[in-house]
């Protein structure tokens, strides 16, 4: 009746194995460390930087304890702070031989101090939020209107050139606001335009007002259209951020949309708020320009002769030198869009490039002029210019929409494309909050959060146990598999973990010892009613399931519902909310009711069971007895 079948038994010690090796890198704390991560948008850290690093490393008599590559950056452990500090001087000058233009980003930081077998498991502790950890926190305004208005005056241009190209006569266009005016002299014209620009530019919604004698066509973004602009200047401003947020060599940096026009910057274990500011607001700029040829040119590549005149030295993404002519065709202003794709004819990686008229005009012109050279397509940030790719020009573009193509992997296209797309803001942006936390305070709300848990823990153990006895031990141990589970959990996730979610820890604890109380009291009844203690314990569980199920889903649905609708730290709370709610169901139900079958369930003539003081309704016979 309550024994578990053996699997039961083996699919709780696997849990009860993982959730500790899961939740062991939490202990250990933090070690010194050094992070190498991209210093140019244009350069991206490979697997093979982290090779390098143990070689500079190593001939420097330095030893870490380990150097791996994460994906955006190689990360290297060290037991000091020392050896930490003469780690930073060595990989600086090694990976970095020109100071003035430094290629990476040489960054101290903090890595988990677990063993590396607990890594390799990918066995990584939770990050710490702002609260706990100390650092600057930025809520950034992005201006809307001025996203609308640029979007604006690019199909004011490609109205203008449209008419021209169908040889549509008007009296004038301008932009009004966000809404674009277009002047006629005879309607039939006018009508002519609006079902030319109607096929054309889906986007606009059109609406005639005539004036005295002319006819005027009013064009305003359609409400869809508009959202769409929006969306994508948000979504185009936090790509940025990240790319600029990386230089500080931030952790676990959270940079995330709140609201429909809001961003929140938090960038933990950052105290120089000036720094934080001057990366996050600069400004990057695209250009495109033509490739010098010339035999002085190649010379000048080469490293044998002077720069021509009027041309400029650059280096690309490789390393190898390009002569650039100093005349910009285009700049980022007239990009409106960069998509990896592939090439329609060799099917090879490229990237597709969208320019508005102005730019669509130039290029096609520029192209049509300069068939079998090469045009650069460079990045400028803080001052210095890199190329990004200069391919070759095989014949006349038009369109407004370009190809680049030509020996570029799928993750080369990919990368290119977000350089291009995301050199610059798509829209100003303004910090209207600022917070800075030391991290004496983090230390201290860390204390503080864990105090807190750790008290309210050893309470409700100490009231179980004496209260239920037995039964209580079972379910405080119960209690604690599920803490230890809900940390693994919040673990394996890599779940930022913030002074909200450590009041979700502790509602959770209460919440889990519920469960554990429904089921003692219903055992309980049934002793009381003279059942069997074997068939009391089963009942009692089996009982006491529908209730807990009941209120776990209704609080579960409530969590589910700050989780969807909430933000920063409601999001946060919710997180351990709903994981807790889970947690608790598998240990209050099935890990503690395997400690009592495993306990018990041998036993076949049990007499009593350790679950308290049972008090028994006064019967007819007792009440005789006493008269």
């Amino acid at each position: 009746m309550n024994r578990y079948p053996w699997w039961k038994y083996a699919i709780l010690v696997v849990a009860v194995l993982v959730g500790l090796i899961y939740t062991l890198p939490n202990f250990f704390g933090e070690a010194p460390a050094v992070q190498v991560s991209s210093g140019k948008a244009t350069l991206k850290v490979e697997p093979a930087l982290a090779a390098r690093v143990e070689t500079v490393l190593k001939e420097a008599g330095l030893q870490p304890d380990f150097v791996q590559f994460d994906g955006n950056s190689v990360k290297a452990r060290f037991s000091s702070t020392d050896t930490q500090l003469r780690a930073k001087d060595v990989l600086s000058r090694a990976l970095n031989p020109n100071p003035a233009d430094p290629g990476y980003i040489v960054a101290l930081n903090l890595l988990s101090a677990s063993p590396e077998w607990l890594s390799s498991l990918h066995a990584l502790p939770m990050y710490l939020g702002l609260d706990l950890r100390g650092g600057v926190h930025f809520l950034m305004q992005v201006d809307m209107n001025a996203a609308l208005t640029k979007r604006a005056e690019s199909l004011t241009g490609d109205i203008r050139s449209l008419l021209r190209d169908k040889n549509i006569r008007h009296a004038g266009i301008q932009r009004q606001g966000n809404a674009i005016e277009l002047r006629f002299r005879d309607a039939a014209t006018l009508a002519a335009a609006r079902n030319t620009l109607g096929d054309t530019l889906p986007d606009l919604q059109w609406q005639e007002q005539p004036e005295g004698g002319e006819f005027r066509l009013i064009g305003s973004l359609k409400p869809e259209a508009a959202r769409r602009v929006q969306e994508q200047a948000l979504r185009q401003n936090i790509t940025t951020l990240n790319n600029r947020v990386n230089e500080l060599g931030v952790a676990e940096p959270v940079i995330q949309q709140q609201g429909l026009d809001r961003v929140v910057v938090q960038l933990p274990g950052v105290q120089d708020t000036a720094k934080a500011k001057d990366i996050i607001g600069r400004t990057a700029t695209l250009e495109v320009r033509l490739v010098d040829d010339s035999a002085e040119a190649a010379a000048a590549a080469a490293g044998t002769g002077p720069v021509p005149f009027g041309t400029e030295r650059y280096l690309e993404r490789g390393g190898a030198p390009v002569i650039v002519k100093r005349q910009v065709i285009l700049t980022g202003e007239n990009l409106t869009d960069a998509q990896p794709g592939f090439d329609g004819q060799t099917q090879e990686p490229a990237v597709h490039l969208t320019l508005d008229a102005k730019g669509s005009r130039i290029f096609r012109d520029v192209t049509r002029e300069n068939v079998g050279k090469r045009m650069a397509i460079l990045l400028f940030e803080k001052g210095r210019g890199e190329v990004v790719t200069a391919p070759v020009i095989r014949s006349e573009i038009g369109g407004g929409r370009v190809q680049i193509s030509g020996r570029m992997t799928t993750a080369e296209a990919a990368d290119t494309a977000l350089l291009l797309r995301a050199g610059s803001l798509a829209a100003p942006m303004e910090i209207i909050e600022e917070r800075t936390i030391g991290p004496s305070l983090g230390a201290d709300n860390i204390a503080k959060g864990f105090n807190s848990v750790i008290y309210g823990f050893i309470a409700i153990a100490v009231f179980m146990v004496v209260y239920y006895q037995l039964f209580g031990v079972f379910s405080t141990i119960a209690l604690a598999v599920n803490l230890m589970l809900l940390v693994a959990l919040l673990s394996m996730l890599q779940a930022t973990l913030t002074l909200p979610g450590i009041a979700a820890i502790a509602l959770t604890l209460g919440m889990a010892i519920d469960a554990n109380v429904l089921i003692n009291e219903r055992v309980r009844e049934e002793l009381r009613a003279g059942v069997a203690p074997q068939a009391a314990i089963h009942a009692g569980y089996e009982r006491a399931w529908a209730t807990i199920l009941d209120s776990n889903i209704t609080t579960l649905i409530a969590g589910l519902a700050l989780l969807a609708f909430g933000s920063g730290p409601v999001r946060g709370f919710a997180v351990v909310h709903c994981l807790g709610i889970l947690t608790s169901m598998f240990s209050a139900v099935l890990f503690s009711r395997g400690l009592v079958n495993l306990w018990y369930g041998r036993k076949k003539k049990l007499k009593s069971v350790a679950i308290g003081q049972v008090w028994r309704p006064a019967t007819a016979a007792d009440a005789t007895g006493k008269a």
